[in-house]
């Protein structure tokens, strides 16, 4: 019997339209003043405001910080969290993508602790409880609304990660409607992302079980079925909402199960040239799947029929090559940039990402094949 531990958010929330419930699950947590976190790209469509109309005509007070920055540094946090203790609020919300989702867990917790986002930086290390929190992702990719993680920019170039059970929200709200008409090349780097979660929960090392495996085979096959209509149909309400459902169950399955090389090697095409985390992992993808195939083969073959229902497994060594084949097929038919070179990485650069790769230590720990710094100057060079 294998040992394991699975830890998720209390309650999830799915349902077209399930926005409309906020009042009232708001009520339920006895909340009266909420902060609601955002940036300021998702303030401009109009939603936001929707949002905030809506809690307050249930009577709730709202105050707004819709600042949050993409990869959100430092300094945005703690101005945040600043902020929410002036306002005196007693619950948070996150809406957006990752970054205001990150910004919102971390602001539940600094708001109602005296410790220092310094002291929560790793593993295990925020202490006590937090402020209520609700999550409400708007794009399906990064999971965040499910995970213990937020990612925080700590220097010119560098990121590190609070990961602790706090930061699960109390309810995650998924509500399908709050992504249509999501651009295509958005729809297809969120969505990559989050097949990437699933993959990399499925071969990851060191805490991989039944529970991260069953989400991510369930996250990887609709997810699979469902990009391609999302992005050339970003009002298909069916496909946005397997793609929300997808990216949740992914987001479940890599906060048991972490992620491993193609995160670690995506951070630092992040921080520095700032491109979004989704297409760094697209980007990169391809390369770390036939650098793991040597120990990942059955693994792979395994998650065959997630792209291919119904597909005749021959192998394991033919079906993860099918596997990878697949996976490519897929992204060379996203609207992305396809190598690092079309997304502005100087070829010269590509020693000092391998050395900052190896910075990440956290992820590269889950990888199934040990990733030196010469492997991963390879993986880049072939993804160049």
């Amino acid at each position: 019997m294998m040992n394991f531990q699975f830890e998720t958010c209390r309650r999830i929330v799915f349902e077209n339209g399930a926005s409309r419930q906020l009042p009232e699950l708001c009520q339920a947590l006895a909340r009266k003043h909420l902060l609601l976190v955002t940036d300021p790209g998702l303030k401009a469509t109009g939603i936001v405001e929707r949002i905030q109309q809506l809690l307050e005509q249930g009577g709730l007070a709202v105050s707004l910080y819709s600042d949050v920055q993409a990869d959100p540094p430092e300094a945005v946090v703690l101005a945040a969290a600043a902020f929410a203790r002036e306002q005196g609020i007693d619950g948070v919300i996150g809406l957006g993508g990752g970054s205001s989702m990150d910004v919102a867990k971390l602001i539940a917790v600094l708001a109602y602790s005296n410790q220092s986002l310094t002291q929560m930086y790793g593993i295990g290390n925020v202490q006590g409880e937090r402020l209520p929190l609700i999550q409400i992702p708007t794009t399906a990719g990064t999971g965040s609304e499910v995970t213990p993680i937020a990612i925080v920019t700590t220097g010119e170039t560098t990121k590190m990660g609070v990961v602790s059970p706090q930061l699960l929200p109390d309810i995650a709200l998924l509500d399908p409607e709050l992504t249509l008409g999501l651009p295509p090349a958005v729809t297809a780097a969120t969505g990559i992302d989050a097949m990437v979660h699933a993959i990399e929960a499925y071969t990851s090392r060191l805490k991989k079980n039944p529970y991260s495996d069953m989400l991510a085979r369930q996250a990887l096959t609709l997810m699979a079925a469902n990009l391609p209509i999302a992005i050339n149909e970003g009002n298909n309400i069916e496909a946005r909402s397997n793609m929300l459902l997808g990216a949740c169950l992914a987001g479940q399955a890599f906060a048991n199960a972490p992620v491993a090389a193609v995160h670690a090697l995506a951070y630092p095409l992040g921080g520095h040239y700032h491109i979004p985390h989704g297409l760094s992992n697209s980007l990169v993808l391809p390369a770390v799947l036939e650098f793991n195939a040597s120990v990942a083969a059955n693994h792979y073959a395994e998650l065959l029929p997630c792209l291919q229902p119904g597909v005749q497994i021959l192998s394991p060594h033919t079906a993860c090559d099918q596997f990878i084949a697949a996976m490519r097929k897929l992204v060379a038919q996203a609207p992305l940039p396809q190598t690092l070179k079309e997304a502005g990485v100087p070829e010269s650069d590509l020693p000092m990402l391998a050395s900052d790769a190896m910075l990440q230590q956290r992820l590269l720990v889950n990888n199934p094949r040990e990733v030196s710094e010469a492997d991963a100057l390879t993986i880049y060079r072939s993804a160049f």
